[in-house]
């Protein structure tokens, strides 16, 4: 791959002529081009010499170095195909939410695209949908240094994937030392959508659905959360299946997380971190939901998240809370956080509960992904340098 392309938001929609005449930008899209080869500067340039076809906000000055240039919607798949001269443009845009096929084929992209990148399917739906993930792996030895990334367990939680893949996009493409330290020293293991079922109907039917899609005798689907089989139904549960907690009937009875329980198994001797992004409310929580207790190595867990929580708010000054789930938030036994600490004893486990604190809950605006990803990714780092020094 030659050529990595985000697209940015484009806040102006129109500028004045006169009193009675405007010109519209409406639908008109900047995209961020990153050129990485000497053969992709060339075709930019080719690009920016076509007699004002595109509008190059700046200029291009060489490999590496971003491009940012805005294309009107008639031209959008002529510009496609001059980029893909040099090979299939990746990339999301996080500027917007995405759906589950966008997703997944962004995923598919990634692993044809880098050889650092292998597709893995990490365990089935319901509704007969693969969980797709990607193991990103800079170099040998790190195996026994790996950081797996859940999220969208919750259907609803979309900010929870744009986050993911935000920084899954940033290990691969950042030039900042300290996340290229973080990204080449460890293996990487994220599965954006837990919950494909429940996450595809968020999007068709149901903004605000949380649960699988198993049909049960009145309602359909079980909070995948309290459905893992590690301290199952102690507290935080609903025997319900109209509950938005509903436990299910058994530990693993959602085919997602038994499945997903299957895999994490063959890889957990490797993990050294497991790290959950739900939302919202603004809390950096550690082990366990079932119970109040400080275990395990609750107190690195602990300090190494309150160092964490101050990286995180001082881009925007968004403030974090630390603490174990049932102290600064409820009981809630049976999430997967817990079944994988207390079953496999990996070292570092946190559960994010991303932005914000209420305002917009779970229809947090797209134009606070970025922020968002940002600010987590600084916090990110901070934790895996902080254990580096414990571990």
């Amino acid at each position: 791959m030659n050529i990595i392309t985000t697209v940015l938001v484009l806040t102006a929609c129109c500028y004045h002529i006169s009193a009675d005449d405007k010109v519209r930008y409406d639908n008109f899209k900047v995209y961020r081009v990153v050129p990485k080869s000497n053969e992709a500067v060339e075709i930019l340039r080719a690009l920016e010499e076509s007699d004002n076809v595109y509008d190059f906000w700046t200029e291009v000055k060489g490999v590496g170095h971003p491009v940012d240039i805005m294309v009107a919607p008639h031209l959008k798949y002529r510009f496609s195909d001059a980029l893909a001269g040099t090979g299939r443009a990746v990339g999301l845009e996080w500027s917007s939410y995405h759906t589950l096929d966008e997703i997944n084929q962004w995923l598919r992209d990634l692993a044809s695209t880098y050889s650092q990148v292998s597709l893995i399917a990490a365990g089935r739906s319901y509704q007969g949908r693969d969980i797709l993930g990607v193991k990103v792996s800079f170099k040998s030895g790190n195996q026994d240094r790996t950081v797996f990334i859940e999220s969208n367990i919750h259907a609803r939680e979309w900010i929870s994937s744009a986050v993911s893949t935000y920084i899954l996009n940033e290990l691969l493409t950042s030039q900042d030392s300290n996340v290229r330290q973080i990204a080449e020293s460890h293996d990487w293991i994220f599965v954006p959508i837990f919950n494909p079922d429940g996450f595809v109907y968020s999007h068709t039917t149901d903004r605000m659905w949380r649960k699988t899609r198993t049909p049960y005798s009145t309602c359909a689907g079980a909070d995948p959360n309290r459905n893992w089989g590690y301290h199952f139904n102690e507290g935080g549960t609903s025997s319900s299946p109209c509950s938005e907690t509903y436990r299910g009937p058994y530990a693993f009875s959602e085919l997602s997380t038994n499945t997903l329980s299957e895999y994490i198994g063959t890889v957990a001797p490797q993990l050294r971190a497991y790290i959950a992004f739900h939302s919202y409310s603004q809390l950096l929580l550690l082990p366990y939901g079932y119970s109040a207790a400080h275990q395990d190595n609750y107190n690195d867990l602990y300090s190494v998240g309150v160092k964490a929580a101050s990286s995180l708010a001082q881009r925007y000054n968004t403030r974090f809370q630390v603490g174990n789930i049932v102290e600064v938030l409820y009981v809630a036994s049976g999430g997967s956080m817990d079944w994988v600490k207390g079953t496999f004893g990996t070292p570092i486990t946190y559960t994010y509960e991303l932005r914000d604190t209420g305002r917009y809950g779970f229809i947090l605006p797209a134009n606070q992904i970025i922020p968002s990803g940002q600010e987590t990714l600084d916090s990110l780092v901070t934790i895996l340098q902080e254990f580096d020094k414990i571990l």
